[in-house]
């Protein structure tokens, strides 16, 4: 696997949450379960991004992540390459990331598109525990949760999110 690479996530996002995402365009972002990427980009629009734009409560969403395995070392962010166990086999060459691992949104356009004027994407870099924004909201949830340790404070922020 190549030092830095990119991967693909299509998926729907409501329109309230995706305002909001809007708004937060620069900062950092974590997906709260296992993350399932795909290296194939038209796997990720086709089957996932595209036909969520439709729902019209929502808008389709392909996330561009821009991977370098030296964060993910530093960071202990893991991954697994899972193609082979995966629903599209070594045609979508998916990747999984563990649960929050977290990103910047560094960019957000819409995708032209002849079917829907609702698909949007959004170019995220993966960060690790060296990233300032990053350490600063850690020491802020250390702070806010003084009282409470381990997995007690992991719960409380959990509940928090």
């Amino acid at each position: 696997m190549p030092a830095k690479f990119q991967v693909f996530r299509g998926q729907g996002l409501s329109i309230e949450d995706f305002e909001k995402m809007k708004k937060t365009k620069g900062g950092l972002m974590s997906f709260n379960n296992f993350l399932s990427t795909s290296r194939n980009r038209q796997i990720s629009i086709n089957n996932f991004a595209r036909p969520a734009a439709f729902n019209t409560n929502s808008v389709g969403i392909l996330f561009i992540m821009n991977i370098d395995t030296a964060i993910c070392t530093k960071s202990s962010t893991p991954f697994a390459e899972v193609s082979k166990v995966g629903y599209y086999k070594n045609k979508e060459e998916e990747l999984l990331f563990s649960t929050h691992t977290i990103f910047r949104i560094d960019r957000i356009e819409r995708i032209e598109d002849n079917q829907t004027d609702r698909l949007w994407q959004v170019d995220l870099t993966l960060v690790g525990n060296q990233d300032d924004d990053f350490n600063k909201l850690t020491l802020t949830l250390r702070k806010e949760f003084i009282w409470a340790t381990g997995w007690a404070r992991f719960g409380h922020i959990l509940i928090k999110l």
